[in-house]
This record gives C-alpha cells, structure tokens and sequence, in this order.
C-alpha cells in the first residue's frame, strides 16, 4: 500500500503564482522583493485556510534565492533545496500556541542574533500569534521594533482584535480575504484532473460553500468524497458525504410553494427531518435558496451568487419563475422565523407553519394554476354555502326568494364569535337562537323600499334551535387570504362586528359607580392575582364601562393582554356588574420615568403608602441608607 498524502499538502502552493483567491497580497509581496523594499515584521491576517502560512514560506524562501527568477525561487540553488526538503537552517517557525510565555521569547531573541549561514535573511514565521500572552508581546517589542538587519519576522493569525496595539503598529498588514467559491471550483477541477477524477460542477460548488472560503477545508472535504465515491463525484453523494442538504430539495420545494401545493412541501420537509437534518439547518438553507433566486432575477445582480456552470443556470431558470414580491415575502418570513427558531419549544411546527405561509404567497401569485385545479388546496371547512336549487329542496318556504336574490341564499350566523374586548356575565349562558325567518332573510339584503309580496309575508316554520344553520367561518377562502386575516375571512368579519354592536351584550348603566365604588377591591385583586400591574392599575381610569390603564413598556401591554379575559371576568364577579366591560391598555413611557428612582424618593413613596413606615424609622433612628 502506497503512502498517502493528503491534497492540502500534496497541493499545496510553492509559488506566488499558485496560491489561490489572494493576487492582492501575492502581487505586493512580489513587487517588494523586485523593489528590494523588504519590512522587518510583517502581520498575515485572515480567516484559516486561506494561505497565510504558505504565502509566509513563499515568502521566505523566495527572498532567501540566491537566482531568483524576478520574484519567484528558482528551487535549484542550495538555499531552495535546503527549503524543499525541510533542513534550510534560514527559516524557523513557531507555534505560539503552544509556545506563548516570556521564557520561550526569550529563547526566540536568543536565536535572533545568530547570523545566517546560506542566504542573506534569518525568517521568523509566528504562527497563531495572538496566543502570546501579556508578558510576551511586551518582552518582544523592542526586538520586533528594532531587529538585526538579516532578521525579519512574519506573524500570522486569524484574530487579528487580539493582537496589542503596540505590535500592530510595528507591522506591515496584510488582510486575506475568504478565498471564492469559483476560484474554490476551479482550483478543485485542477486537482481532480491531477488525480484521474471525474466531478460534476453541483458537487464541486457543494464543496467549495461548505468549506466557506477557506481552501484547506475544501481540500479536506473533496478527499472526504473521493474515499466514499471513488473516481466519479456524484453531488447526491457528496450531499450525504458531506451531510449537507443537496441543491435538488430546495429546487423541488421551491416548485411546490409556487404552486401553494403547502400539503407536499410539508411531506417534503418531513423527509428532510427523516435524514436527521433539524429544522433551523433546512431553514437557513431555503433562505439561502430564496436569495440567490432574488439575486439571479437581474443580469447585473448575477455575480452576487456564487454559483458556476450549470448549477448557475438552474438558479437563472427558477428564478423567472418567481416573482419579485413572492422572494421578498419568503426571505423576509424566513429570516423573521430564524430569530425564533432558537427559542421555539416546537421548532418542527414554526417551520411547518412558515411554509404554509410561504405557500400561500405562491397561491396568491399562481392563482390561476390554483384554480385549475392542478394543485387543489384539501376542504379544510364545510361545503361552501347551498345554491338556489338545493335550498329550494330543503325548504320549500324559502324557495322563491332564494331563488330571486342571492342574499336569501345565505345563511345568518350565528353569534359564536366573541372577541376579548367584551366580558358579559350573560356569556356564561348558552342562548337558545331561533332559525331567521324568510321574510327576515330577504329584509336583511339593503333593498329598495317596495310593496311586500305574499311570499315576503308569509313566514317560514321555526327550526330547532339545536340546528340552527351557521355559515361557515372559512368556507371559500384561499390559506394566503386565511393566513393574512388571523384565521377569519374576510366576509365574516363585518359580520361579525355587527354581531357585537347589535347588543350581543348590553351594557349596565351603573357599571361606571360600581367600578369606582370597588376600586380599593379591584386593587387588592390585582396585587393578590397580578401583582406585577398594580403599578398600572393604581393611576386606572375608568368612564362608563370602561378601564383604562397605561403602561411602560410593550412587553407588559402583551401580557396584560394575556390576562385580560381573566381579570375582566374576575372583576365583574367583583363589583356585581351585569354587563359588559372593556380594558383599555395603552403604552405610555412617561410612566416609567414618574416612578421614583432616588433613594429619597423612594422612602417619600413608601412613606405616603404607608405614614407608620416614618414613625418606624424615628422610633429606631434609622438613617436612609
């Protein structure tokens, strides 16, 4: 069995010309030894992988040359030899890591003053440098400041923040960017045409945006996939490999809630949870998606993704296939759910809900596909209301003007619907309601005053009340109009605001002397119940049947809402109110600021609560602090 190296070393760059994704730090360097304009120190900074280290040997070894080849080594002196095969005496590199107190410094210094045998300069390469402690950045200034003329340091680290100021200024700076995906791409197809291995542009992209800029974990991760696929990359593979979520899913998913099909976009996502990827890993990487389909709407926007070859075609496909409100309402629902997600007690059903509703986006687009039936949302309510000819079957009565206005086909609701605003007494008694008449139907439709016809006159027989028709509360609604309304259609809301202003609940005309009478009981209430909003209760306002507060904050307005039905019903019970009444809550950040805040104030505070507290504190000559 041969011996393997890995590609991260096998492949590793020896010239400035081969180092990938950093010709703004290569060129430098190289124009400085042309130039003969070498620094003391220099500071390589950037994320890992990316080259800093190998650009220092570079670096190193090119201006140790003894024939260079402008700027580049020429690997034939015995200075290149030394280097490549690891015993040139001129280089001496340094884990600060591992190496990161005064003593080991001191040994550095030490090794300084030593003159080098071939080559003209003694390269100090410091790898991970912000690990030095205090002591040994300070023990090191003044030879990094002023070193012998044959010495020169190179630093390198990725926390460039870590590093003392006092070092930064004594450094030439060089800042590595995160190396591209498609110099990732096209540095990886040249390795595996090194190496005899067929890949397809899905699996390399795949690679190059899992190692996220960085070229050794890319590297680490393509031998990663050779060893489980062999000779052919198949992206399907590598995804498992890999254990990321193939570029399919997404395109797939993204159909379906085009379409608002949200019943296979679920099943899609429970196979997703069924591979053993959470909910917040699909997440992000469907918003990644919904981007870069934003971005490839736009030829000038194109660049942004970074995407080659035939995958970057897909994306341009698709993404004519959406429109610009449809991306901008899934990025915005998606990057509001990520925020939750992480303190959701039920993450599967945040992201299932997300979906519904990002399905319902693409019904709202695609409602002609919709309505042809090629992708049907399921009858989540009961039928939509009866035509003319099956109500005429039912009930002969109302035939006729079933049949002459639309308004006699529909069906009067019942009041079954109550908001929190009003809490009667009389809602804990269930209300025997009797079936609307025909003549009432009809008259319920604005009409023009006419001469009643015999049909109008003549009534219909009561219905029991146990079957007194209701009206369906989303029949024939769409989920985006559902999901936008908070679960009430549109027609049913006016209706059912009529309801509550027909007198579904009358209102006691004294509710205004009993609230004021039961005020002091209303408070030692809240401060048994609730005692967090006896602060605004102590300064409510009440007018006729209503309660008004103010608050600081909208957190405390929230949960003040939470407890509303509670406390209201309690309240009610309390002052002996046969009515209804309503809490106004408002927000108000002035009341914050009228709380005392100063010791002194707040013993006058206490002390007006409570005049015994002052006789207290005299009694036992207590200062007040």
């Amino acid at each position: 069995m041969s011996d393997f190296i890995v590609s991260a070393r096998k492949y590793r760059p020896a010239t400035f010309r081969s180092v990938v994704g950093q010709q703004h730090i290569t060129s430098t360097l190289q124009n400085a030894i042309e130039r003969g304009q070498l620094a003391h120190a220099y500071l390589f900074c950037g994320p890992r992988g990316v080259g800093k280290t190998t650009c220092a040997r570079i670096f190193a070894k090119a201006i140790n040359c003894l024939h260079p080849h402008g700027a580049e080594a020429c690997n034939e002196c015995e200075s290149c030899r030394s280097f490549n095969e690891g015993r040139s005496l001129n280089i001496h590199e340094l884990d600060a890591a591992s190496n990161n107190s005064v003593e080991d410094i001191r040994t550095l210094i030490e090794q300084v003053r030593i003159i080098p045998q071939v080559g003209r300069y003694s390269v100090f390469i410091i790898d991970e440098v912000h690990m030095l402690s205090a002591a040994a950045f300070n023990a090191f200034l003044k030879t990094l400041e002023e070193p012998p003329a044959h010495a020169i340091f190179i630093l390198a680290t990725t926390e460039k923040h870590k590093i003392l100021p006092t070092i930064l200024s004594r450094c030439q700076i060089y800042d590595f960017n995160r190396i591209r995906v498609e110099d990732s791409v096209g540095y990886l197809k040249y390795i595996a045409s090194q190496e005899g291995i067929t890949a397809d542009d899905e699996s390399l992209n795949l690679i190059a945006q899992k190692a996220d800029g960085g070229m050794r974990d890319a590297l680490s991760m393509f031998d990663k996939a050779v060893s489980f696929c062999g000779s052919t990359l198949d992206y399907r593979h590598v995804a498992q490999t890999l254990n990321v979520l193939d570029y399919d899913t997404y395109f797939r998913l993204t159909e379906l809630l085009l379409a608002g099909n949200y019943v296979e976009a679920l099943v899609a996502f429970d196979e997703v949870l069924s591979k053993g990827f959470s909910g917040q890993t699909f997440m992000a990487g469907l918003n990644r998606h919904m981007r870069d389909l934003l971005m490839a709407k736009r030829p000038e926007t194109l660049r942004l993704i970074e995407m080659t070859g035939t995958l970057l075609e897909r994306y341009r496909v698709q993404a004519e296939a959406c429109s610009v409100e449809f991306l901008f309402g899934a990025i915005a629902l998606l990057t509001e759910l990520d925020g939750k997600i992480r303190q959701s007690s039920n993450q599967r059903l945040l992201v299932e809900l997300g979906l519904m509703k990002i399905s319902g986006l693409g019904q709202k687009k695609n409602s002609t596909l919709t309505s042809s039936g090629e992708y049907p949302l399921p009858d989540l309510t009961t039928p939509r209301t009866a035509t003319a000819a099956q109500a005429a079957t039912k009930s002969p009565a109302t035939a006729a003007p079933a049949a002459g206005t639309a308004a006699a086909a529909r069906q009067t609701p019942a009041p079954a619907l109550q908001t929190n605003a009003a809490i009667t007494t009389t809602a804990r008694q269930t209300p025997v309601v009797s079936a609307p008449t025909a003549q009432q139907t009809v008259e319920s439709a604005p009409t023009h005053p006419t001469t009643p016809t015999p049909t109008d006159a003549a009534p219909a027989a009561p219905k029991p009340a146990s079957r007194t028709p209701r009206k369906p509360l989303i029949s024939g609604t769409s989920l985006s109009e559902l999901l936008a309304s908070g679960g009430m259609p549109r027609e049913a809301q006016p209706e059912a605001e009529a309801e509550e202003s027909n007198g579904a609940a009358e209102i006691d005309p004294r509710s205004e002397e009993k609230l004021l009478q039961h005020r002091d009981t209303i408070l030692r209430l809240i401060r048994e119940k609730r005692p967090r909003f006896v602060a605004a209760f102590e300064r409510m306002e009440i007018h006729d049947n209503t309660i008004g507060v103010r608050v600081p904050t909208p957190e405390l307005r929230d949960e003040m809402l939470r407890s509303k039905t509670e406390l209201l019903l309690q309240i009610l019970e309390l002052a002996g109110i046969s009515g209804k009444i309503d809490l106004k809550i408002a927000v108000d950040e002035q009341v914050r600021a009228a709380r005392p805040i100063k010791l002194e104030d707040r013993v006058k505070y206490i002390t007006e609560k409570n005049p015994l507290v002052a006789e207290l504190r005299k009694a036992l000559d207590l200062d007040i602090e």
